[in-house]
């Protein structure tokens, strides 16, 4: 089930009226993202209750943003909307009086979720082109640029990343646009490829600030996609990709291993543990089809100057809303943060009603944040988005909060001074607890399978 929201009932976060505040999603989807009535108030006395204590004291990493991958399919869906309603669409996603989304995933060619595959730099079957001549920025997904200019002119502090899926299939050692791997003696050509990719970007006034040279490269089986072992990896980013992107002039660009599941650990270890690969990184990208999202805090023990990104989950048509909300706001949203990510991006921005456009054999079950058809809707991934970007706005700080089994949390202190704390109550009773911070307590409750955003003014 999806829904409307009012975005005239979203409220500036730094107005004075907006401290401090309780904003609400519940699993039943009686509420959804809405301000309560019941502020925080806090005071000196304590209650016999379970206490999260907040201490802005204690920091851990800066966080970069929280937003979704802007696919083909979703500037295309999103780009058809009347020019009023898109604008209007827009600015509520983008601004913070909107839900403040600050950070978007790009693909480099075609994703599972445009709809068709393709490059920058297709050829008819049996041809090549070393020198890249016919490279074509052009070639698909022509929405997506126009799009993200509109985006860029509402937020022009938007943060770009983008993965490949796929290299050109003459590139490749099977010559199709599923499975397969980059030949060796294509390494040299495919940087090449992805500096002629930021270049062009550049030259159309998108600057892509950080990209992973494979999206998910032990998966053989989507369309498009590409194999890359770690020590191909490793050797792609030492001798030809790292190198790249200094000649072109383009060190400020972040480039990231992995950008796949949280299973297979040991490739991204594998792939820093090469001296040489490691100096050009700045660190990993992950995924939460497999493996437990405390991976995380393991590369970071283990590699504490490496940044940590969640880049992609998506949600699935069989699933429903309530449980959606519980699983990805403990695991992606709270878990990745309390694990040192510095980014929580959902996957699909938009999908139509029946989870298009995808390419043939890319999923088709993928529910975007947005059902763009004869009206826009809100989903869950919507949701659980919001409850932090909104309120935790690039160069906050997560900071400590006591974790509790029984209400998954964590905070932030944001540049500005507000506190903002995301509690999650994913049992079959509402709870009551206590917040403290500074020497103050302020008793809450919080309603069966639900999660909240708290939101004060730190003093002193």
């Amino acid at each position: 089930m999806s829904t409307q929201i009012n975005p005239d009932t979203l409220i500036l976060p730094h107005s004075e009226e907006f401290y401090p505040a309780v904003w609400l999603t519940s699993a039943d989807q009686r509420c959804l993202f809405q301000r309560q009535n019941n502020e925080l108030r806090f005071a000196e006395n304590v209650a016999d209750l379970p206490v999260i204590t907040v201490d802005a004291g204690q920091t851990y990493q800066p966080i970069e943003g929280f937003g979704f991958s802007l696919t083909g399919g979703s500037a295309l869906l999103i780009s058809r909307l009347p020019a009023a309603d898109r604008r209007a669409l827009l600015r509520e996603l983008f601004l913070p009086d909107g839900i403040g989304i600050s950070f978007l995933r790009l693909s480099i060619g075609a994703s599972d979720l445009s709809e068709h595959c393709f490059t920058y730099n297709d050829l008819p079957a049996g041809q090549s082109d070393p020198e890249l001549a016919h490279f074509d920025i052009e070639a698909g997904d022509l929405e997506v640029i126009l799009l993200l200019r509109e985006i860029l002119a509402i937020n022009p502090d938007i943060k770009i990343m983008a993965t490949a899926w796929s290299a050109p299939v003459w590139m490749k050692t099977n010559q199709s646009f599923v499975g397969g791997k980059l030949r060796p003696d294509c390494y040299r050509i495919y940087a090449a490829y992805l500096v002629k990719y930021l270049q062009a970007m550049r030259d159309r006034g998108i600057t892509v600030h950080a990209i992973t040279p494979q999206n998910e490269p032990l998966n053989q089986k989507n369309e498009p996609s590409m194999i890359m072992e770690a020590d191909e990896q490793a050797e792609f980013i030492k001798n030809h990709l790292g190198p790249a992107l200094q000649s072109a002039g383009l060190s400020d660009v972040e480039l990231f291993c992995w950008d796949h599941n949280c299973d297979v650990p040991a490739y991204p270890l594998a792939v820093f543990a090469d001296a040489e690969a490691r100096r050009y990184l700045t660190g990993s990208a992950w995924h939460l089809y497999g493996g437990d999202i405390s991976v995380l805090s393991e590369m970071h023990q283990a590699y504490p100057e490496m940044k940590l990104y969640f880049t992609e989950q998506w949600v699935g048509s069989d699933g429903q809303f309530g449980g959606d909300l519980i699983w990805h706001v403990r695991n992606v949203l709270i878990g990745s943060l309390r694990n040192w990510s510095r980014i929580v991006l959902e996957w699909n921005l938009a999908s139509d009603p029946f989870c298009c456009p995808h390419t043939p054999g890319g999923e088709a079950r993928c529910v975007g944040a947005l059902t763009v058809g004869e009206q826009v809707s809100r989903n869950v991934a919507y949701y659980v988005i919001a409850h932090a970007a909104k309120f935790v706005c690039p160069g906050s700080m997560r900071i400590y909060s006591d974790e509790l089994a029984s209400l998954s949390n964590v905070a932030f202190l944001t540049p500005a001074g507000d506190i903002v704390l995301i509690v999650l109550n994913d049992g079959a009773e509402s709870q009551s607890f206590v917040v403290r911070c500074q020497g103050q307590n302020a008793a809450v409750t919080l309603q069966a399978n639900a999660v909240a955003t708290y939101v004060w003014r730190a003093t002193g």
